[in-house]
């Protein structure tokens, strides 16, 4: 048992638990509370504290903070803060002096004593808590610096820490961690990605459940259920109950960053893992209930849901809008995170009382901070509760994810008929959603699959969900998939689907990797990993959700496809483009930027119902870059499609997914001379030829 440490006032800025070469000083806010103790552990499993301190209101508290300074304690020791104050349900209080509570500010957590369902008992007091660990200050960074990359050059890859790298087959020292992670950066560099988007690493609870998933005894995978903003997951770490969280954070960030790659993250700020009246009490509930939480006026013991997660963070409070902010820019500055990407961020331009705001302090907020001048925001803009926002987030350099560009290309892709006029204007851009405020293409963060839904190989495997493994009876996860199992439901091993199925998904990489705007890729999509149908693998921390790294080879014609997509677009500017088409030239290029054809040059049936074949010829950005003809088949006819002259050039085959690799995608020093003026194309099928002068007869000069 350690003795006693002396205390002295301490300071209420910065919040959270600061040590010095002196000892630490803790500082904590709560508007409401009448009386706060400071609880110390040795351990992250010792059953009882080694001191207690409690806080003088008249010599700790300056306005709403409340705050200590332990002389001679020193980093490593864990701390949780027990808070005493009214309860008065109506008016949303509801203090419990004996509950131990989470520092909204922790930098390092615990969860080795966390039962959720003993801490959500109607009658539960004192009860095993998360814990807070007081980290070390410094880190050397070695000159580390951000990723600049343009946005519009940005090829973001969306990716799970855990699920990345815990199968078997990943041979990892240390699966499932942020240092297991940068085990495997050489396969993102051969990938060509320029960005890593993390699904959520802020520390979270993983038996944060549907209650049919916890009966199986699942856990929640994704995590999607924080509690600690400040806290990279213990789950991620090699040295959870030490401390080491922020070290090993930073270590896989510096090692990202030498490899060219950016940093973002997954943000949840819009509900926490303390859910609704029936949710445990974690730390913001215990502390500042009426403040973080949106609540109904008429009775703040009732929560507003518009995230379905049982509560609704108040980010336009100015307290929270506060805190969110210094989080954000916590990351950046601390962490050296790139950017940001934020679930259901409609949430954002809700008031306190739950309605939309024309002009919502928090996202501008954002906008307008120094320290994240040049970070990626990207929104998903839109939440559970109606509110949609694509091309209407506020904000000019937010980026959104474009939910329309999805669903059209997943339906234009099934060969659903009558689509052309939608499906060129999300390959252009989305010049309806984001031209008219003076926004760019690269504001558009085109998607056709993400971790929510099915991943690549299911849209053309499935055309119904297969959640059953969830423990819900298949009702969650979405009905509007947008999906065609190519002829067979599921699983076969009928050659003619699968090779189908395959081209399918080369149609899906080919049209994203072609279209403006930034596009994301999915975990494993390139390997073609399955879920086996389910499209809401949030519980599933097994085989359905991780990345086994047996398909790189069994399927590394797809990853060459990828890849060498990924590299096409990365030497064409043309394709990455900063503002949108207009159809005229540019200065000194051959040919309008783009032309639009059908199964004729310069003739678009955009009104034909049934019509599935679209061409669009993209001019270089100057007389040195090649021209691009895409031609895309969607329909089940072959097509002899003509092409269109280009003065003193000839076409050559750059891509063709109805051939069989590594024909698929041409060596760029090798690539084919088209001869004639016509080209076949292949049923369902993708075709991009480049243009060079004449006297090549392959690729480059």
């Amino acid at each position: 048992m350690r003795p006693p440490y002396p205390t002295r006032p301490g300071r209420r800025n910065p919040p959270g638990a600061t040590p010095d070469a002196r000892g630490v000083n803790f500082a904590i806010f709560s508007r409401h509370a009448t009386g706060v103790e400071l609880v110390l552990y040795e351990r992250a499993d010792s059953p009882e504290p080694f001191q207690v301190i409690r806080l003088d209101p008249e010599a700790n508290r300056s306005f709403y903070w409340w705050h200590v300074y332990v002389k001679g304690l020193s980093a490593g020791v864990h701390f949780t803060w027990r808070i005493d104050g009214p309860f008065d349900p109506q008016r949303g209080l509801r203090f419990n002096r004996r509950r131990e509570l989470l520092d909204p500010r922790a930098q390092a957590v615990t969860d080795r004593l966390w039962n959720r369902a003993e801490a959500c008992h109607p009658h539960a007091d004192r009860y095993p808590a998360f814990r807070g660990i007081v980290v070390a200050n410094g880190y050397d960074w070695q000159g580390d610096q951000p990723i600049a990359t343009p946005p519009e050059q940005a090829i973001i890859y969306e990716l799970h820490v855990g699920g990345f790298t815990r199968h078997a087959s990943a041979g990892a020292a240390h699966p499932g961690t942020f240092a297991g992670l940068i085990e495997k950066i050489p396969y993102l560099q051969a990938l060509g990605v320029t960005h890593v988007e993390l699904l959520p690493v802020m520390a979270f609870d993983s038996q944060d459940l549907a209650l049919g998933a916890a009966n199986l005894g699942l856990r929640n995978f994704w995590g999607y259920s924080p509690h600690s903003y400040y806290s990279p997951h213990p789950g991620y770490c090699v040295d959870p109950d030490g401390g080491g969280h922020v070290r090993e954070f930073r270590d896989l960030v510096k090692a990202l960053h030498r490899a060219g790659i950016g940093v973002i993250l997954d943000v949840v700020f819009n509900h926490t893992a303390e859910g609704g009246a029936d949710g445990p009490v974690i730390n913001f509930k215990g502390s500042d209930r009426t403040a973080f939480y949106q609540t109904d006026p008429a009775d703040r013991s009732r929560f507003l849901d518009f995230t379905g997660c049982g509560n609704t963070v108040n980010c336009n409070h100015p307290v929270v809008t506060r805190f969110l902010v210094q989080c954000l820019e916590y990351w950046v500055r601390e962490m050296h995170v790139d950017g940001f990407r934020f679930d259901l961020a409609s949430v954002f331009a809700r008031g306190e009382d739950g309605q939309p705001l024309r002009n919502a302090p928090f996202p501008w907020h954002i906008e307008f901070s120094d320290a994240l001048t040049d970070a990626l925001l990207i929104a998903e803009a839109w939440d559970a509760g109606g509110l949609y926002q694509v091309g209407d987030f506020p904000g000019y350099r937010w980026q959104e994810w474009n939910g329309q560009y999805r669903d059209v290309i997943r339906r234009f892709l099934r060969g659903d008929g009558g689509l052309l006029g939608d499906v060129a204007t999300r390959i252009a851009g989305s010049s309806d959603l984001y031209q008219d405020d003076g926004r760019f293409p690269f504001n558009s963060v085109n998607f056709v699959t993400c971790h929510d839904g099915f991943t690549l190989w299911d849209l053309v495997s499935y055309n119904q969900k297969r959640n059953e493994d969830n423990g819900e009876e298949n009702r969650d996860g979405s009905d509007a998939n947008w999906s065609w199992n190519c002829g067979t439901e599921g699983e076969t091993d009928d050659p003619a689907i699968l090779a189908l199925r395959r081209r399918q998904a080369k149609n899906a990489l080919a049209m994203l990797l072609l279209s403006q705007g930034a596009p994301m890729l999915l975990m494993g999509d390139e390997v073609l990993r399955t879920q086996r149908g389910n499209n809401n693998a949030y519980c599933q921390d097994n085989e359905i959700g991780w990345f086994d790294w047996t398909l790189v080879e069994t399927h590394r014609d797809t990853f060459r496809f990828a890849r060498e997509m990924i590299a096409l677009r990365k030497r064409h500017a043309s394709l990455m483009r900063r503002r949108f088409l207009s159809g005229a030239p540019g200065s000194g290029a051959r040919l309008p930027d783009i032309t639009w054809h059908g199964a004729h040059l310069n003739e678009v049936p955009w009104q034909d119902p049934a019509a599935c074949v679209l061409a669009f010829t993209l001019g270089g950005l100057t007389d040195d870059e090649p021209d691009l003809h895409v031609i895309l088949n969607m329909a089940d006819a072959p097509l002899s499609a003509p092409l269109p002259e280009v003065p003193g050039q000839r076409w050559h085959r750059a891509v063709d997914t109805a051939l069989a690799s590594p024909d698929d995608v041409a060596d760029p020093a090798r690539q084919p001379c088209v001869m004639g003026s016509e080209y076949p194309v292949g049923p369902r099928s993708v075709v991009v030829l480049e243009s060079y002068p004449f006297g090549i007869e392959e690729g480059r000069p």
